[in-house]
């Protein structure tokens, strides 16, 4: 175990134990080195590595803490790798995605307000009326989000965030398959918005879990290209 690590492990245990709790100052430096057995650079990496995590943070002036340690915070770190893997270990996410997306759309068909409804299904008719591939990306995630917030817990929106955000880099729309697969997709967010206007859970976790089935079909067979563009995938 290397001096980074050993620093890095020492300050988790802290964190764990209780003994720093969410909010909480960290101890001087002088301190953490003599108590870690760590110099401090190798210290002061550790902290780096813990705040890219969320899991301290810098306060200018007040020095380092304890972040609040919210899970939907602490979920969104996992941005930093999922976002680097390749197209088969995005499919296998689709699986996680399938369960959850489900749970979603079935809590949130007996939360969602009429308001709410309104706005979402706008969303929906605005999605289903554009070509443009950017737009489609955004109100994509927007309808699928808007789902996720509804449902009521922001853990689970949060995961959901980070499980989608790398199939959004993957282009299908602008394949010769794209038209077909924008109809399959925009039928499948019809039929969820359908059980969200019917208030049955049920068939809101079937339409979300087969559109999300559908999504990963087309990806696994097309294995289109990566873009920085982020143009829209059929989920």
């Amino acid at each position: 175990m290397s001096a980074v690590e050993k620093a890095v492990q020492g300050l988790r245990c802290m964190i764990s134990s209780g003994r720093l709790g969410a909010e909480c100052r960290l101890p001087p430096e002088g301190e953490l080195c003599e108590e870690l057995g760590v110099s401090r650079s190798s210290l002061r990496e550790a902290v780096r590595m813990l705040a890219a995590l969320g899991v301290v943070e810098s306060r200018h002036g007040s020095g380092t803490f304890v972040s609040q340690l919210r899970p939907a915070d602490m979920i969104g770190s996992l941005s930093l790798t999922i976002e680097l893997l390749p197209l088969d270990g995005v499919l296998e996410l689709f699986e996680a995605r399938r369960v959850l997306e489900a749970h979603v759309a079935a809590q949130a068909a007996a939360r969602i307000t009429p308001e709410e409804l309104k706005a979402l299904i706008a969303t929906m008719e605005a999605l289903e009326a554009t070509d443009d591939p950017e737009k489609g990306s955004e109100l994509n995630h927007r309808f699928h989000s808007e789902i996720a917030r509804i449902a009521g817990n922001p853990a689970i929106e949060s995961l959901l965030a980070v499980l989608s955000a790398r199939s959004r880099a993957y282009q299908v729309y602008l394949l010769p398959e794209g038209p077909a697969m924008k109809r399959e997709s925009d039928a499948g967010h019809r039929a969820i918005a359908d059980a969200l206007t019917n208030r049955d859970p049920t068939a809101a976790a079937a339409a979300a879990t087969a559109h999300i089935a559908c999504s990963a079909r087309w990806l696994e067979t097309c294995r289109p290209p990566v873009t920085d563009g982020g143009a829209p995938t059929a989920a």
